[in-house]
């Protein structure tokens, strides 16, 4: 077996490919505590003295080393492991758990990831953000604060890890509105995600388009843009118009924030 290497994201992390099918499709983060249990490859992986995590993919193993260690210390032992599981004919993932629902095995990942990695880093600059639900590719967060400005960071961290997140949205983007599954509110949806909140996530705001109704779109300003006293000019000077060029027959657009509150008057958070 000849197994290559590939850098991670960052100095920690590197990528082996043993040349053959891992999970197959997919991909799950095994804890030190849970491989005995679950996956005899992540487990014979763990026994390498300074692996921190191990993730599993479709093609490839990712693991995690500590800073203050160099891969030339652990890349001969974790080779050696790596081989020994494939040679043994033992399952990448032990049989019990084979038939473990995706769902819950992506909730339990991002769960993970959030614990341990996203919500110190939110709490750190004054937000906070909570695991709330997980449909079709869509990962719902309860957010407050800083939170809303690191949406992208967040995002891109949990996608990396978890492929079959397709974005990740603020819960009450789950609450029920029909205006929302129209061409038009699509259409809104798509300008506010890809053009007007990566502008503005710099300062730490973000907009989101709770409804449309007749010719009014109602949107909630989130993060720095709750309470921020030129929030009602950035609005109407420039999401407003942006939104009524899009769709013509939208005459009005609604900032249905409660700035000073820090609440929802249209749609009460669930």
């Amino acid at each position: 077996m000849f197994i290559q290497t590939k850098p991670g994201h960052n100095a920690n992390y590197q990528e082996f490919f043993p040349g053959q099918a891992v999970l197959g499709k997919g991909q799950r983060h095994i804890s030190a505590d849970e491989a005995a249990e679950i996956s005899p490859l992540a487990c014979a992986i763990y026994g390498v003295e300074g692996v921190q995590t191990v993730t599993l993919l479709a093609e490839s193993i990712l693991v995690e080393k500590p800073e203050d260690t160099d891969w030339s210390e652990l890349n001969t032992s974790i080779f050696s492991a790596i081989m020994a599981h494939f040679n043994s004919g033992k399952p990448v993932i032990a049989e019990s758990e084979q038939g473990v629902d995706m769902d819950e095995e992506i909730v339990a990942q991002a769960k993970d990831l959030l614990a341990t990695r996203i919500i110190p880093a939110v709490t750190q600059s004054g937000g906070d953000v909570e695991f709330h639900s997980y449909k079709d590719g869509n990962l719902y967060l309860k957010m407050q604060g800083s939170a809303f400005g690191m949406l992208t960071g967040i995002t891109n961290m949990l996608k990396h890890y978890i492929p079959e997140i397709k974005a990740v949205v603020d819960h009450r983007e789950a609450l029920p509105r029909p205006g929302l599954d129209t061409e038009e509110g699509k259409a809104i949806r798509g300008l506010l995600q890809d053009r007007i909140n990566p502008s503005i996530a710099a300062h730490g705001g973000h907009i989101t388009l709770v409804d449309l109704q007749d010719d009014k779109a109602y949107v909630r300003l989130e993060g720095g843009c709750q309470g921020c006293g030129m929030a009602d000019v950035t609005l109407k000077q420039g999401v407003a118009k942006e939104i009524m060029e899009l769709v013509p027959r939208i005459t009005e657009v609604l900032d249905v924030t409660d700035h000073a509150g820090g609440t929802n008057p249209y749609y009460q958070p669930s």
